[in-house]
């Protein structure tokens, strides 16, 4: 039995249509004042196996909210055998303390889903893979870079792009993508030119009349991405395209990307997004398949 929250309705629909699996029938809605409601409407067994389905990215706080009043509505039918799916996990981005005293907001949701009967949690390209040391129960981190690299194949009209990372940070999923299409991959890297001045460029691989797709986790602000394409622009890139796994794209960012000279930006469906055009679910689907096989 499958559950979707109402961040990832359409992603949980196209997950149990690949598996088979029934999609639990459910009402939400939000209250003047801005509080949730939810109910489940179908019935579920006891020893039923259930599957949330639910990103908790903008608003967080909204979103968050709901995953818990499914896990306590779960709790009140005893329902004991939960996984919850939850491609972006919000509050996920500080996982140690920088300063004294402050919140280490990831731990602290590890705490709440886990006192409310998550048996299992899945997530896409945690921010960091130390998030899943935070858990008790198993914590998979799955790879959204073969749904990427498959999108990159059939929709991009240039067969071998350079796959490019914004930064050392990111090259880990450059290579992967680059792997799987069999073309270059590289990051920018900052060097030195003197105690006063520093250039960014690629590391080793010239872009000069060549097609170049950006790739990187998570885009907010779109700063990082902007920087990215001007320095690819002023070395003679023929094209530019961005992709990221999370969309989050905050404000005005698609708007400055593209005002930078992106052709085209690209993000997956784990958060709702008008650049959303990657879907993940058939990497959430095998991954369950798996599950049930071991």
């Amino acid at each position: 039995m499958i559950i979707g929250g109402s961040a990832s309705q359409s992603l949980a629909a196209e997950v149990a249509k690949e598996l088979n699996d029934k999609l639990c029938s459910v009402e939400t809605k939000k209250f003047p004042d801005g509080e949730r409601y939810f109910r489940i409407k179908d019935e579920i067994p006891e020893d039923e196996k259930v599957i949330i389905i639910q990103s908790t990215g903008y608003p967080q706080d909204e979103n968050m909210m709901e995953l818990f009043f499914i896990l306590d509505t779960l709790s009140d039918m005893n329902i004991d055998d939960i996984t919850v799916v939850s491609p972006y996990l919000g509050y996920s981005r500080q996982e140690r303390r920088f300063k004294e005293v402050e919140c280490i907001s990831a731990k602290a949701i590890s705490k709440l889903l886990q006192s409310m009967g998550v048996k299992h949690l899945i997530s896409i390209n945690l921010h960091e893979e130390s998030i899943c040391d935070l858990y008790d129960i198993p914590v998979d981190n799955l790879s959204a870079m073969p749904s990427i690299a498959e999108y990159i194949r059939e929709n991009h009209e240039d067969k071998k792009p350079i796959i490019l990372a914004p930064d050392k940070g990111a090259e880990n999923f450059a290579k992967q993508i680059a792997e799987i299409l069999n073309t270059d991959y590289d990051y920018l890297e900052k060097v030195r030119l003197s105690p006063e001045k520093v250039k960014t460029k690629t590391k080793s691989i010239s872009v000069e009349n060549r097609s170049v797709i950006i790739v990187d986790d998570i885009i907010s602000t779109g700063g990082t991405i902007v920087n990215a394409i001007n320095i690819l622009k002023e070395n003679g890139a023929k094209m530019v395209d961005v992709v990221c796994v999370h969309p989050v794209l905050v404000n005005d960012a698609i708007l400055k990307i593209s005002a930078a000279g992106a052709n085209t930006i690209h993000g997956t469906n784990t958060l709702k997004s008008e650049v959303a055009h990657i879907s993940v679910a058939t990497t959430i689907a095998d991954h369950l398949k798996n599950l049930e096989n071991q």
